[in-house]
């Protein structure tokens, strides 16, 4: 006899809580394997594909795409055994972070006060199947739903859902908190009423709102806390930057793998941090301690069609111009696909951000938290400027350095971009260093 197998959305890592579905990989009634790829949903850091730890055929899912779920929130159903698939079937047990595989728990009956009443099962058409047992039936798709009305002061048996057979979505609920936005009125909750609020004299605006989730809201939060917490300063400096882009062309000229101008652009900052590793560290409030970090893992900004994310380069310093070009692209086109892990996307001691590439001269960076500086690198493009004494078209950058006072002061910071900038205008320095 087929056993019905409940495979709940795991912890993925790095304290993530959510998730949003965005893509199913199955649909009922398909034949899944042991760690197939069921769902692709998107957290915080990256797009995630989770596998199903069992092995047997699909007889439910829960959640539309587009619908947030919290870590332990049902995914799937799955049945196993001889009689599902033919042959016997074992969950794998270890898919992801912190969960473990387990039987389904058996049905309950709701027992509300005064009315006892059995709880509507779950559907095999992909809803959570929670539907009311008093007042007539309220098909919503999750308890995140019913949530977000509920704090909203929706009453769902007013509401007709947009999903198959009525089925009422976050969407309906959102649109209807919009409507009753435009309208000038703010629904009351229903679990403790409120004394009625003054009209109001006119509508709220009425413009497009985008919801601060995923990649977008966890860069807000990052960039918020950077603001709150980090006294930083930003210092810059123009560089001639003509010798490096003939380095590079010559370099390349040579034959074997291309080197980009990020990879020498790192090496430069790498050496910078070995004369100035006060750079390199991140501050303990706790212990009011700044904690001087002994390797650079090296952070740069990479713009993508889900917003800006800061893939980080391992051990960058023990890297050669070569080994950084080839890991910059492998990152840079893991982040265009959204297959960024958040091992990818975590643990920088450093960043670097070439914003010259949107075709801007200068920045004043906001500090990726917790690190203690970035370097800002301007776009290069010819301009007049005094070469061995004479007036000469060169290629100019401007470098910009943001850094946390905590750690250093300004000759520190004055001190590290410097150096860079020698390093860009005579690449030859750079070598004394090697």
């Amino acid at each position: 006899m087929a056993q019905v197998l409940e495979f709940k959305l795991p912890d993925l890592g790095e304290g993530l809580t959510e998730a949003e579905i965005v893509r199913w990989l199955v649909e009922v009634g398909d034949v899944v394997a042991v760690d197939q790829p069921v769902v692709e949903v998107e957290t915080a850091k990256a797009l995630v594909d989770v596998p199903c730890p069992y092995g047997g055929v699909v007889t439910a899912r829960f959640g539309e795409e587009g619908t947030e779920l919290p870590v332990g929130a049902p995914l799937l159903t799955v049945a196993v055994g001889p009689a599902a698939s033919g042959g016997e079937s074992e969950g794998s047990g270890n898919v992801l972070v912190g969960y473990g595989t387990s039987e389904a728990p058996a049905r309950r009956r709701r027992v509300r006060p005064g009315q006892p009443a059995p709880a509507a099962p779950r559907e095999a058409n992909g809803s959570s199947g929670a539907r009311e047992a008093a007042d007539g039936p309220v098909p919503v798709i999750s308890p995140l739903v019913r949530r977000l009305a509920r704090q909203n002061g929706l009453d769902l048996k007013e509401m007709t859902g947009s999903g198959p057979d009525g089925l009422i979505l976050r969407a309906d609920v959102e649109y209807a908190l919009r409507a009753a936005e435009a309208q000038g009125r703010t629904a009351e909750p229903a679990a403790e009423p409120q004394p009625p609020a003054p009209a109001p004299t006119a509508a709220p605006g009425t413009g497009l709102r985008t919801p601060l989730k995923g990649i977008r809201g966890a860069v807000a939060d990052k960039l918020s806390r950077s603001r709150r917490e980090i006294p930083d300063a930003t210092c810059w400096v123009d560089a001639d930057a003509t010798e490096l882009m003939r380095a590079r062309a010559a370099m390349n000229a040579a034959g074997g793998p291309k080197i980009s101008l990020l990879a020498l652009l790192a090496r430069i900052c790498t050496a910078a941090l070995a004369r100035f590793p006060e750079l390199n560290s991140t501050v303990d409030m706790q212990a009011r301690e700044v904690v001087q970090l002994d390797q650079v893992h090296l952070g740069f900004a990479a713009q993508t069609e889900r917003g800006l994310v800061v893939p980080v380069v391992r051990d960058a310093h023990a890297r050669d111009a070569e080994a950084l070009t080839a890991e910059f692209a492998r990152l840079t086109e893991a982040a265009r696909t959204g297959s960024l892990t958040p091992g990818e996307l975590t643990g920088g001691t450093f960043t670097l951000n070439n914003y010259g590439v949107f075709g801007v001269d200068g920045s004043t960076p906001i500090i990726n938290h917790p690190e203690a500086a970035m370097l800002g690198v301007g776009r290069i493009v010819p301009k007049p400027w005094v070469h061995e004494g004479e007036l000469a078209v060169r290629q100019v950058v401007q470098l910009s350095l943001t850094f946390d006072h905590r750690v250093c002061d300004g000759g520190t910071a004055g001190g590290f971009l410097r150096y860079v900038a020698d390093c860009v205008e005579q690449p030859a320095v750079l070598l004394r260093t090697l």
